[in-house]
């Protein structure tokens, strides 16, 4: 069997209520990992594609979380209204999400301007 061209992990993490760097999972991770399988289905990608659910992607600031790999591109504060255009412009087309893309200054960064503001967008 051939491997996957793209193999994408959504941050399903969960914390308890009130901790102060949140988590995905309440954020609707979940429905964000529905909607990416549901819409790789419709567009006729599924043999391609591998969507997953991940634990903890240490992104906690920065909402929803998911990566897409082999691109190593991570994606931030994503919601199920933005997937349909995350798999047609990168899965399908190949260029990545501008507007959703973390930078690399806040990936896994103590530094991120997004820490301690866990309600950014």
């Amino acid at each position: 069997m051939a491997g996957y061209r793209y193999h994408i992990f959504v941050c399903e993490n969960q914390r308890e209520a009130g901790h102060p760097r949140g988590c995905c999972a309440a954020r609707g991770a979940e429905m964000v990992r529905e909607a990416l399988k549901s819409e790789i289905k419709k567009n006729g990608a599924a043999s391609g594609v591998r969507v997953n659910k991940a634990g903890c992607l240490d992104q906690c600031e920065h909402g929803v979380t998911l990566v897409v790999y082999p691109d190593a591109v991570w994606y931030g504060f994503v919601q199920p209204a933005d997937v349909a255009e995350i798999v047609q412009s990168h899965i399908i087309g190949g260029r990545p999400v501008e507007r959703l893309r973390l930078k690399p200054e806040c990936i896994a960064s103590q530094t991120c301007s997004h820490r301690g503001n866990n309600n950014a967008s």
